[in-house]
């Protein structure tokens, strides 16, 4: 088809780039500590490592994997913990290393950790002491040979790694007791590694650099195949449209999304190492004081996350008065941004919100908005990036005119290999000329920008009409006494459906009469809510993302 958005495209952004650049994502590590070796590559909880600490680290790191644990090429190691300064090191050591990345979510119950770890074949896993007890409910079932624990303050340097190690330990009681036995202590295992020879095993663009877990909410979670090109591919499509207005050595990116998810894992982890960028590692977003008062300590000039997060740092007492002067990019994707949160963050930061749009199977980036400084919230995900197709089909796999609505479907050389061990399910959502479908709802409007209308799962058919929950969110997130709202469908005798919304309230005295009467103005009739709810909170995956169908499987209130 006729790419249709090149006409939009910013300033200097390519409509394609060159997927010869780098032969692997070690490629771009290797040019990366060697070019800003003394560099800060990233900081927590006060310690930062530069560029060339990084690289000595990851690679005792990968020696160890090598020499002691003796994992051959392709072999699954397994990563449990939040951002901590382990995470890097642990994951470039394992890329070095020619093995494959499995990233899990800490708050995985028992249940889930081991589908996952058994699903992938995982044969070592580095976890935070913190989740140790999860792991040992299920090692004797799973195939993990090959244990390596951490404590929060491991690489935080002495004295402050005891200090820190010890309150999490004894005053928060925030480690249960766990009992694995043969288990190696993250810092014993980098020891160990120090001076043994690293093996320079071959790794090419095909090869799988990580299997990245997705659909646990809707069904079996499955892991994407996600190969040294596919993120190699999205890390250049990312920078080349975010370079234009980045200096190399010179950014400063507020990491607080956890790198063991897609968005932050090439966003933030990778891409901007490719810039020479110091990453700071929020270990607990949650604890949004201690986040804000962090952020006041960096002069930070990009960070991304989920419209949640956003709305909440907007609440946040201090946050208003931290200083935005040197902010340039503040990326929105995982989750439609809400206008309401947009113009706001514009009014207190002075700088645009751009929504972003992208799936884990996509690497994750597929869409996103021109990051320029007078960009206004336009509802929509933006263009395809450079050197990906968006494509908007019927049921049967036809291409839909300009304007018209169906699914988004994405090809470009970020999208996956397939799901690890599942062909039937990578069938289901490849088309033969190697578009994905996404199962996202969407149009495309002439000027190429594709807007999102919603997830086909989770639309809601009243009397035969489509509605939407977005655009039912959008209205009722405008309210000033609304802090957050989820729309979903409920049963009902008469229509099928009824449209469900469940509120958090920033206005106590907020009511349901005050909440039908605003969306009137601004919604056809069948899009009306017909129950509303007022909860204390809403269910969010570890990233902050409304879980939608916990909404929709909790019995209303009565």
């Amino acid at each position: 088809m006729e790419r249709i958005w090149l006409k939009s495209y910013p300033p200097g952004v390519p409509a394609d780039v060159d997927l010869a650049e780098y032969d692997s994502i070690r490629d771009i590590f290797e040019r990366a500590v060697a070019k800003f070796a003394d560099l800060p590559a990233f900081h927590c909880m006060g310690r930062t490592l530069t560029y060339a600490e990084l690289d000595r680290l990851s690679r005792d790191f990968a020696s160890w994997l090598q020499n002691e644990a003796g994992l051959a090429k392709g072999a699954r190691v397994a990563l449990m913990m939040p951002n901590l300064l382990q995470y890097p090191v642990a994951v470039f050591g394992l890329l070095r290393a020619g093995l494959v990345g499995v990233n899990c979510n800490p708050l995985y119950t028992p249940r889930e950790l081991e589908h996952q770890l058994n699903d992938s074949g995982a044969e070592a896993i580095v976890i935070l002491e913190n989740f140790a007890k999860t792991f040992e409910e299920v090692a004797p079932r799973t195939k993990v040979r090959h244990v390596v624990t951490t404590q929060v303050g491991d690489l935080l340097g002495f004295p402050k790694s005891l200090v820190v190690n010890f309150v999490v330990k004894r005053v928060k009681k925030a480690v249960p007791a766990f009992r694995l036995p043969g288990a190696v202590a993250f810092r014993d295992a980098l020891a160990a590694g120090e001076g043994k020879p690293l093996a320079a095993v071959p790794i090419a663009l095909e090869d799988i650099a990580f299997l990245q877990y997705t659909g646990g909410t809707t069904g079996v979670s499955k892991g994407a195949m996600l190969t040294h090109g596919n993120l190699v591919a999205n890390l250049l499509q990312v920078s080349s449209w975010v370079g234009t207005g980045l200096e190399e050595g010179r950014e400063v990116i507020i990491t607080a999304l956890p790198m063991y998810h897609i968005f932050a894992l090439t966003g933030n982890c990778l891409t901007f190492m490719k810039f020479g960028a110091k990453n700071v590692l929020i270990p607990n977003p949650r604890d949004l004081p201690a986040f804000v008062a962090e952020m006041g300590r960096h002069p930070f000039t990009a960070i991304t996350g989920v419209n949640t997060l956003f709305n909440a740092m907007l609440h946040t007492p201090g946050f208003a008065e931290l200083d935005f002067s040197g902010l340039k990019m503040t990326l929105g994707g995982g989750m439609a941004v809400q206008r309401a949160v947009a113009e706001r963050w514009l009014e207190v930061t002075k700088t645009p919100l751009v929504e972003a749009y992208g799936l884990t199977e996509t690497s994750p980036g597929a869409c996103i908005n021109p990051l320029v400084k007078d960009a206004r919230y336009n509802g929509t995900a933006g263009l395809p990036l450079p050197s990906t197709t968006v494509t908007i089909r019927d049921d049967d796999g036809r291409e839909l005119a300009v304007g018209e609505t169906g699914e988004i479907c994405i090809a470009g050389p970020q999208v996956m290999k397939g799901y690890w061990n599942r062909p039937d399910e990578t069938a289901k959502v490849m088309f033969p000329d190697g578009a994905f479908r996404t199962g996202d709802i969407g149009f495309m409007d002439d000027r190429g920008y594709v807007k999102i209308v919603d997830r086909k799962k989770d639309m809601i058919l009243v009397s035969g009409f489509n509605v939407y929950p977005n655009e039912v969110e959008d209205v009722v997130a405008m309210m000033p006494g609304v802090l957050e709202v989820c729309a979903v469908s409920a049963p009902d005798e008469k229509s099928g459906e009824v449209v469900r919304v469940v509120i958090v309230r920033k206005d106590p005295a907020l009511t349901r009469d005050q909440v039908i009467e605003h969306c009137r103005k601004h919604l056809t009739g069948y899009k009306l809510p017909r129950i509303v709810e007022f909860w204390k909170e809403l269910p969010k995956t570890n990233v902050g993302k409304v879980l939608r169908r916990e909404v929709k499987n909790s019995p209303v209130a009565s």
